[in-house]
C-alpha cells in the first residue's frame, strides 16, 4: 500500500533540488525541457540519471537521439527554467531561441547559462510510473562554477554558500 498522492507531493515540496534543463540533439530533433530530477548514478565510469515525463517530447527525443546533456542552471537563470518548463511555448516557436549556447552544434546543447553541464551517452532506460528514467554514461563535462538554481515548495530559491569544511 502507497501514501495517498497529496501526501507525497506535499512533503516532496520540502526536499531542495537544483534546477537542470536537459537538451537533446540528432535524428529525432531539438529539443529541451527543465527537470528538477536528476543525479549521479557512478563516478566509474561517470554517469548520471534524469527523470522525464515518459509521454514528453523530450524523452522521445532523448531515447531517439541516444544522447543528452544536464544542463544545472545557474542561480539567476530562472527565466530561462521557466522557458525550457514550456512556459513560453505559445509565444516561441523554438525554446532555443535567443539561448546562449557554448556547444551544441549536432550535438546536446550545452547552455551558456549553465554552472555546470554533463553531456551523456544514452546507455539505459527505465519506465517506472509515469516517468522514463534516462541514464547516460557522461561523455563530457563543463564546471563554470557559481551557485546552483534550486526549486523549494513551489519556487526559484538561490543556494547559500556552503559551511566551511575541514575536507576543503
Amino acid at each position: 500500500m502507497t501514501v495517498p498522492r497529496h501526501e507525497f507531493l506535499q512533503a516532496m515540496r520540502r526536499v531542495a533540488n537544483s534546477v537542470a534543463i536537459v537538451t537533446t540533439d540528432g535524428a529525432a530533433g531539438r529539443h529541451g525541457a527543465t527537470v528538477s530530477s536528476f543525479c549521479s548514478v557512478s563516478a566509474d565510469p561517470p554517469s548520471l540519471l534524469a527523470c522525464l515525463r515518459a509521454d514528453s517530447r523530450i524523452a522521445r527525443a532523448v531515447s531517439g537521439n541516444g544522447e543528452f546533456c544536464v544542463n544545472v542552471l545557474e542561480h539567476s537563470a530562472h527565466e530561462l527554467a521557466e522557458r525550457f518548463a514550456g512556459r513560453a511555448d505559445r509565444q516561441l516557436a523554438d525554446r532555443f531561441t535567443q539561448v546562449a549556447i557554448v556547444t551544441g552544434a549536432g550535438r546536446p546543447a550545452v547552455l551558456a547559462a549553465a554552472t555546470a553541464a554533463f553531456c551523456c551517452r544514452l546507455v539505459d532506460t527505465l519506465a517506472s510510473g509515469s516517468h522514463l528514467v534516462v541514464i547516460g554514461e557522461v561523455v563530457e563535462v563543463r564546471a563554470a562554477g557559481g551557485r546552483p538554481l534550486a526549486y523549494l515548495d513551489g519556487g526559484y530559491a538561490s543556494v547559500s554558500l556552503p559551511f566551511p569544511s575541514s575536507q576543503r
